[in-house]
């Protein structure tokens, strides 16, 4: 059956293929203990080995029990809206009014729906390399062209101003960022973020920030919202990560006011709304306990952070900048003679560990790095550091071997 061409300028998502790969081999001999394998490892996929917490679970229960699962509006429930209008309030001294606030099916319908509403044929879109795939992906199925600007650890791999400046064309239509990052957990320093807001502002641009891993920041100065920069900025945020809600499918944005209708007609034809079960549930994501326990996860993952950092420092794979938010960790394996996707590839077979590899994030330097999710515990990413170790000097040892006998 002939495809539209869209779909052809949108390349697979290979930490998919990774994961993959790492359950077939998972369901072998050699991962199961009862044959004298060892288990997988999944050090790949970027989500919390946390569940939701109590109170969100038993809000859904209640919801489901009173039948509150009709449609709410597209905009998502009032009340819902008004929280998060508190929580910018008490987080980040923001007053930002709840018609702004718009919820959406999970981040990834956030970016769809702006995208769309913002972004069309022959319009170009400046976005950092490395940056999580799906985000240029949104921007091709707008017909837009992302552009990717080689970052390295000079500017944290991020975009700073002055590349901005450089390389904004005729076409160029805005700038899309993510802070925290994925892959490398690295967030723009503030001065540099508004300087790139005034230099996009000043060229009648968009400012859009993928901001889903802020709530998971480890360092005062980069966990304030880019919306503290104005209210042109377009902020787009999610439950999945800070609130431990991945399946939950549940995001929002906040939006330029005279965006919101253009983005509500778009998600009204779409999908109607968001999953009024998951909107009930994340009305308790705020309670005082459950952002205890998710400020408490924070804590864990942090202490999960520091741990890794050193530990791939250890082994021979240092990490260039350290990740300030997120949970990933992006290593430079140049020292170890290989790749990035055969390394990967190596250790998901020698060590049962699954890692992904640099090529999802971008070309420019895609076989120097590969990513690390601390998203699991404490006590595997023990054990997966042990096996990395293991199995990288097993290949020095080889390798110094043959060239003894040669």
């Amino acid at each position: 059956m002939k495809t539209a061409s869209r779909v052809d300028r949108i390349e697979p998502f290979w930490v998919m293929e990774m994961a993959k790969a790492a359950r077939e081999l998972a369901a072998s001999p050699m991962c199961d203990p009862a044959q004298g394998g060892r288990p997988m490892i999944y050090l790949n996929i970027g989500e919390p080995d946390f569940k939701a917490p109590a109170g969100v679970e038993a809000a859904a229960h209640a919801a489901l029990a009173a039948g509150r699962t009709q449609y709410t509006p597209a905009a998502g429930l009032p009340a819902l809206r008004q929280a998060l209008s508190r929580w910018y309030g008490e987080r980040h001294g923001l007053q930002i009014d709840p018609g702004r606030i718009f919820i959406t099916a999970g981040a990834s319908a956030a970016l769809q729906l702006v995208c769309l509403a913002l972004f069309e044929s022959g319009d170009e879109v400046l976005m950092p390399d490395p940056s999580y795939p799906c985000n240029r992906h949104f921007v091709t199925a707008s017909g837009a062209t992302p552009r990717l600007l080689p970052c390295g650890p000079a500017q944290r791999f991020q975009l700073d101003a002055a590349m901005v400046r450089s390389a904004w064309g005729r076409n160029t239509r805005g700038v899309l960022l993510a802070s925290p990052s994925n892959p490398t957990g690295t967030s723009i320093d503030p001065a540099e973020l508004s300087a790139i807001a005034r230099e996009v502002r000043g060229r009648g641009g968009v400012t859009l920030v993928d901001e889903i891993y802020l709530g998971l920041s480890y360092d005062a100065r980069y966990s304030r919202s880019a919306l503290t920069l104005g209210d042109d900025i377009v902020s787009v945020n999610s439950f999945s990560k800070y609130f431990s809600m991945t399946g939950w499918r549940l995001g929002w944005l906040v939006l330029p006011e005279a965006l919101v209708p253009a983005v509500e007609r778009l998600a009204q034809n779409l999908y109607i709304c968001a999953s009024t079960l998951a909107q009930h549930a994340a009305l308790a994501g705020f309670e005082p306990e459950t952002l205890a326990e998710c400020e408490r996860r924070r804590g864990e993952f942090q202490r999960r952070r520091d741990r890794v950092v050193q530990g791939l420092r250890d082994i021979g794979l240092p990490v260039p900048v350290e990740p300030d938010g997120a949970f990933y960790a992006w290593a430079d394996v140049t020292g170890t003679g290989q790749g990035s996707w055969a390394l990967c590839h190596r250790l998901l077979h020698a060590a049962q560990v699954a890692l992904t590899p640099g090529r999802d994030f971008g070309p420019a330097a895609q076989e120097r790095y590969l990513r690390l999710s601390f998203a699991s515990s404490m006590q595997e990413i023990e054990e997966a550091l042990g096996r990395i170790d293991a199995a990288l000097q097993a290949r020095e040892g080889g390798d110094a071997t043959a060239r003894h006998a040669s």
